[in-house]
């Protein structure tokens, strides 16, 4: 496939269709063929609609009000674009932020590409249709791809799933690619993986690619030009590195003081001694393995750790290390094949049903998309109430008054009480997620990716109110997440997970100025920041996924992808010590203690 045409959007409007409400305003600009141009704005400043809106996928509420949009030699005026048939006159491609549902959970992934090839060229034989689905599948790096065809969505990982999704746009031969907040769900790794692969598929195949983010540095890492969006219009422009060193409007200026620091103005975490502190949950040697067509699935394979009262403790790793698999242990959704769990100082594993029940009050999980997670059809009230439904039998008037009191601590406007959550966006549903957690008064609380899907700037709020909530009410937090910036603000303690086993366990300041283990260095190197990273991504950046969770390597784990694996990496696998002349635990037999040193696995690790 190779592009040559350039594309224009000139004076591009979307407005809700009721209310005639502007969400993007007389938008205009142009695109070279093999150029990324980047968009940047706050939640609201009208980016998703601008992406839906030229990719001709406007809902029924929102209508293209006018403008044109220019492809080569083709022009489609805005109202036009929602009913061009694909493929005619001119070829648009779009990647969404969310891959997992974007495909048939029913259908293998080769059969559903398949499709959507013979629907952009119906002409096109099984055969060779086949041959170009695995070329692309090995253009976007996936491995094995002839096999992958074969699979279901539910067997790839959330990087692989969104390489798929790119792959299904190029499917098309699309002179326009259209990518809308794409990395923002995956972790640092794949998602500085796909920002290559975005600026590979421009270059490559002399596609003019729109990149929208929500990040300064992702689009600075990506895009050649940028565009700020603020309330539907555009206010600034120029080129990447020269727009965010200098940047002249304030939209600008807000969206940069929001980027989160790693190494410059960090305020530092405190280090506590918990000698002689019961953990309020201790992970003891935690294994899980799934059985699946004769296949063991050694999802996790060692987990051991402690989390003390008080504090923010983070799980970090690649999509497919195992964190989902352990948070649902952590939760006791699942039981583990091997190992315990004590909470507050009670072993789930030999815990009665009723005292489990009982004890489930006091540790809550909050999920990561807030859209999925809530019942569409019941109110907001009675969402929030449900737990205490299940666990306290309350009057009435006195269930209404603690629901209330609930979204007030958390910031719901109690007039909210009664409607449904359907016109709410990310920020406000997971307010309610948090108002249900807390109306029961927990002690710990898991949040798994819970602030993923939002942007900076919701992001930093929401920290903000999980910080009054901890100093109000003494809540201990467990944040398993791929975003290492919202982990440098927040959390106290920090493990690192890699192929189903912690590798590394240490404090904030350790991990990110020193840490022990070449897996840690690799993922702080992929992190798209405007500060200079100490950890250069030509030295520690890691490419493709790790090994399969069903043919663990020998030894190290990580030893197929490690740049400093030396003999005894391919035959003995490291266990989690104490770093020597540094703080924390890693496994890596670089850091190697004395053999005389009792290893920490035996407990929980402090």
């Amino acid at each position: 496939m190779s592009s040559q045409v350039s594309v224009s959007v000139a004076d591009f409007s979307v407005a809700v269709a009721a209310t005639g409400k502007l969400l993007v305003d007389r938008v205009s600009f142009a695109i070279a063929p093999g150029e990324v141009l980047g968009v940047i704005g706050d939640s609201g400043a009208g980016k998703t609609v601008l992406a839906k809106a030229l990719a001709g996928w406007l809902g029924r509420d929102l209508a293209a009000l006018g403008g044109t949009l220019r492809v080569g030699e083709s022009s489609i005026a805005a109202p036009q674009l929602a009913s061009m048939a694909r493929g005619q006159r001119t070829r648009i491609g779009f990647v969404g932020g969310d891959p997992s549902s974007a495909l048939n959970p029913t259908l293998t992934v080769g059969k559903q590409l398949m499709e959507r090839l013979r629907a952009a060229r119906p002409g096109i034989g099984r055969a060779e249709g086949r041959r170009r689905i695995v070329q692309l599948l090995s253009d976007v790096r996936i491995p094995s791809p002839e096999a992958r065809l074969e699979e279901y969505p539910f067997q790839f990982s959330g990087g692989m799933l969104q390489r798929v999704m790119i792959v299904d746009a190029l499917l098309g031969d699309p002179d326009f690619l259209v990518a809308d907040n794409i990395t923002q769900p995956l972790d640092v790794t794949v998602g500085a993986q796909i920002l290559r692969l975005v600026r590979r598929v421009a270059r490559e195949h002399r596609t003019a690619i729109l990149y929208l983010t929500s990040s300064p540095a992702i689009a600075r890492d990506v895009a050649d030009r940028l565009l700020v969006l603020d309330q539907g219009a555009v206010v600034e422009e120029g080129e990447s590195h020269a727009l965010l060193g200098d940047p002249a409007h304030a939209a600008t200026r807000r969206l940069i003081a929001q980027q989160p620091g790693l190494w410059r103005n960090v305020e530092a975490r405190p280090v506590h001694s918990h000698e002689g502190v019961m953990p309020s949950m201790a992970v003891l040697d935690v294994a899980q393995t799934y059985h699946h067509q004769r296949r063991a699935v050694k999802a996790v394979r060692q987990a051991t750790f402690d989390v003390f009262p008080g504090e923010n403790f983070a799980i970090v790793g690649e999509s497919g290390c195992g964190k989902s698999t352990l948070t649902r242990i952590l939760a006791w959704l699942e039981i583990p094949e091997k190992g315990d769990i004590e909470l507050f100082g009670q072993s789930l594993s030999f815990l009665p049903k009723k005292q489990l029940v009982k004890l489930r009050q006091q540790f809550q999980l909050l999920l990561q998309d807030p859209f999925n997670s809530l019942p569409p059809r019941m109110t907001i009230g009675r969402m929030i109430a449900e737990p205490l439904l299940i666990h306290q039998r309350l009057g009435k008037a006195q269930l209404r008054e603690r629901v209330l009191a609930a979204m007030a601590e958390v910031g719901l406007d109690p007039a909210l009480h009664d409607h449904l959550a359907l016109n709410l966006n990310g920020a406000q549903r997971q307010r309610i997620a948090i108002a249900r957690a807390l109306i029961l008064s927990p002690k710990l609380i898991i949040l798994d990716e819970t602030l993923s899907s939002l942007d900076p700037g919701e992001q930093q709020k929401l920290l903000e109110l999980f910080d009054r909530l901890q100093k109000k009410h003494g809540l201990t937090y467990i944040f398993i997440s791929h975003d290492l910036a919202m982990v440098r603000r927040s959390c106290d303690r920090i493990a690192v997970m890699y192929l189903g086993e912690m590798v590394e366990v240490t404090d904030n300041q350790t991990l990110f100025s020193n840490p022990g283990h070449p897996y840690t260095r690799a993922l702080l190197s992929a992190v798209s920041t405007l500060e200079d990273n100490p950890f250069a991504a030509s030295e520690y950046l890691l490419e493709g996924e790790p090994p399969s969770p069903i043919d663990v390597p020998q030894g190290c784990a990580f030893r197929t992808r490690c740049p400093r694996a030396m003999e005894i990496c391919a035959s003995v696998s490291p266990t989690l010590d104490r770093r020597e002349g540094a703080a924390g635990y890693t496994a890596c037999h670089l850091n190697r203690r004395p053999p005389a040193v009792e290893s920490p696995l035996t407990r929980g690790l402090a």
